[in-house]
């Protein structure tokens, strides 16, 4: 049960992020309640219009602004076509250069027109135009503070009907859902929104309300209307689902006029794309007029906490405890009781409760509990992977999970080909980064990856690395026909795939890689080594030791494979190889014969004289066995020139040659060659 206990502590640390409600956490919810939005039918409101000042008005009209006897006008055409209230969501804080001040005037003394004010980071806290407010407890500490804000130039603030200040408070995610229907300029005014005084001037009264209570402010109302809950900051949730009607009969309706053309205007983000000031404005104030306000509970935190947590209870009990035909229905089950819970508060109540973080944190914690079932049930089959996936060819890994009593302690006797391969020279390769030890290891990265690829698609096992040398082995665990073949192309195709390497390396101005190769064939013990907590799948046995002396000898002969001579007995017939001496490789006494691979049958056709060279060193060796010194140093001389692939081989034999010339082995010598290192 250890995996449930974790199940819990993640749920407790899911638990714990939302009580602090970091930054991506909000956005995650703010993007839930769009959602909300997105399922409302769409209205039209039968109360508010729009008139867009445009690019056709600023095509009648002229430059902007435009005398202001053009607004004097425009007010006096609304109120003949029957408006019930215009709004200007225009600023006036200049005087008219073209002198149209008084006529503007004129017609705000005589019709009841709204006006705005503009919250500003800027200016004086006695720049804004007071209106009539009463409020109860202290609703000060709560509101938006803004230190200025900028306002019409006097006579047309005092001709106006009512002035509403005009604030967006953008979320998180710079998106605005939420209208603050009071802020405060400086420390002691507090001002009404635009559409809190369009619903004061509507029923002529002369002030608005504020409720303040122990959390802060509960509710706000005009007399005539709804009383309207808000936030503890005064901010109400605005309804974007309604359309407002733009440039329309006007008849009885309230008009927000406003600037839509391009450079006059800045559009507000919205969960619905970018809007006009005027449009959010309106869309505000349809919210309040309908009664049907969109709330969020002050308990909502402590509701959604505590359904999450009992959902993810649930699902820890349940799930690991039940098939995985039952846990699918059983979290369907909860995770569409939770989402139609908050759907139909949403679309019956406008209560906002936030689904996602539960819906998601319930999802994260049942796929949890869903692997740690399948972790169970299949946890022999990881392990299993987890240990040979890296030195075994698929095949093999699948045989093992297959068949997982081949991991029991112990193993068994069998003929395997087995391959040491190793770089020569290391030490100088190495110096080239003293001063970059990453540099190092991403080389032998480099030569180590290709050469595992090719290994285990030939089929072979990768038994360990050690250092730049690689063991592999053929035969094991699962059997395979021509083994020995297989080996030996191996070893063939590691040289051209070091050769295109070597290619790389010398353009990037390093030294190249030099490998050598022993390969030998013989009956070991395989299977897994070690102890009953910690065990390799590996092979032990004197076959399995020559492979490796044979590769420690592969500079020694001047060639870069070599083969015992079981291994090369087997590919005679399909790989090219010859003999290159008897040799009692280092703490041996018995001598075995010893061979390289020089290509397959499209190398012996490419090679046309590979019989007579062939039968001319067969004749060196008879000779050099025979002690006739020099007659096999001329042999080898020829052979030198005329086989270039053996030069380096033949090189070795003409100095131990002339150490023999100058030191007879004797009579009794048997022409085996004793090495004196690994």
């Amino acid at each position: 049960m250890t995996s449930s206990w974790m199940v819990l502590l993640i749920l407790v640390l899911l638990t714990t992020l939302r009580w602090f409600d970091p930054t991506p956490v909000q956005r995650l919810r703010l993007l839930n309640f769009d959602g909300y939005q997105a399922l409302l039918e769409k209205t039209t409101s039968d109360k508010i219009v729009l008139y867009d000042i445009g690019e056709e008005f600023l095509k009648e009209h002229g430059q902007w602004p435009p005398k202001r006897t053009v607004f004097a006008q425009l007010i006096a055409d609304l109120y003949n076509a029957g408006a019930g209230l215009v709004v200007l969501n225009i600023l006036f804080a200049e005087e008219d250069r073209l002198g149209g001040d008084a006529d503007f005037i004129s017609v705000l003394q005589q019709v009841p027109v709204v006006g705005t004010q503009v919250a500003s980071v800027r200016g004086r806290d006695d720049d804004a135009t007071p209106r009539g407010l009463s409020y109860s407890g202290n609703p000060f500490p709560y509101l938006f503070q803004y230190p200025g804000a900028v306002k019409n130039i006097q006579p047309i603030a005092d001709a106006l009907a009512g002035i509403g200040m005009v604030s967006t408070v953008p979320e998180v995610d710079g998106v605005v859902r939420r209208m603050p229907l009071f802020v405060r300029v400086g420390e002691k005014v507090i001002y009404p929104s635009l559409p809190m005084e369009i619903l004061r001037v509507l029923v002529n009264s002369k002030s608005a309300q504020i409720k303040t209570e122990a959390a802060g402010i509960s509710k706000v109302r005009v007399r005539g209307f709804p009383i309207v809950e808000t936030d503890p900051n005064a901010r109400i949730w605005i309804d974007y689902s309604t359309h407002i009607e733009r440039n329309t009969d006007v008849e009885g309706k309230i008009v927000i006029v406003g600037l839509t053309a391009e450079g006059l205007t800045q559009t507000v983000p919205t969960p619905f794309g970018p809007q006009d000031i005027h449009e959010v404005n309106a869309k505000t104030l349809h919210t309040i007029m309908s009664g049907t306000s969109i709330k969020r509970l002050d308990t909502s935190l402590l509701i959604e906490l505590g359904s999450f947590f009992l959902f993810g209870i649930i699902l820890i009990l349940v799930v690991p405890r039940v098939s995985v035909k039952w846990t699918i229905p059983t979290f369907v089950l909860l995770f569409s009781g939770v989402a139609y819970a908050g759907i139909y508060s949403f679309s019956h109540h406008r209560l906002l409760f936030d689904l996602a973080y539960p819906l998601g944190g319930g999802l994260l914690l049942y796929v949890q509990l869903m692997f740690n079932n399948f972790a169970r049930e299949f946890r022999l089959k990881q392990q299993i992977k987890k240990q040979f996936g890296t030195y075994l060819s698929p095949a093999m890994v699948m045989i093992l999970q297959k068949n997982p009593e081949l991991l029991k302690l112990g193993g068994e006797t069998k003929k395997l080909t087995i391959m040491f391969s190793d770089i020569r020279g290391f030490t100088p390769i190495s110096e080239q980064y003293k001063t970059d030890p990453q540099g190092l290891t991403s080389l032998i990265n480099r030569f180590l990856t290709p050469m595992t690829d090719l290994l285990m698609d030939k089929r072979g096992t990768i038994d360990k690395y050690m250092g730049d040398c690689i063991m592999a082995f053929w035969n094991a665990p699962v059997n395979v026909e021509e083994h020995e073949k297989l080996a030996v192309e191996s070893a063939l195709e590691m040289v051209d795939r070091l050769d295109e390497l070597n290619a790389e390396l010398v353009s990037e101005g390093k030294l190249p890689i030099k490998i050598g190769i022993g390969i030998n064939t013989g009956e070991v013990v395989v299977g897994n080594m070690g102890s009953n907590n910690r065990f390799d799948y590996s092979i032990l046995g004197d076959a399995a030791n020559l492979a490796s002396r044979l590769e420690g000898q592969s500079k020694g002969y001047g060639v870069t494979i070599i083969l015992g001579e079981e291994t090369a007995t087997a590919v005679e017939n399909d790989l090219f190889n010859i003999e290159l001496d008897s040799i009692a490789v280092k703490g041996k006494k018995d001598s075995v014969r010893i061979f390289t691979v020089l290509g397959n049958n499209e190398w012996v056709f490419k090679n046309t004289n590979w019989y007579f060279n062939q039968q001319q060193h067969e004749k060196f060796l008879k000779l050099y066995r025979g002690q006739a010194w020099e007659t096999a140093a001329r042999f080898a001389k020829d052979l030198k020139n005329a086989w270039p692939e053996m030069s380096g081989y033949y090189d070795v034999m003409l100095g131990r040659i002339q150490s023999y010339l100058e030191n007879p082995p004797g009579d009794d010598w048997d022409g085996v060659y004793r090495a004196e290192t690994k």
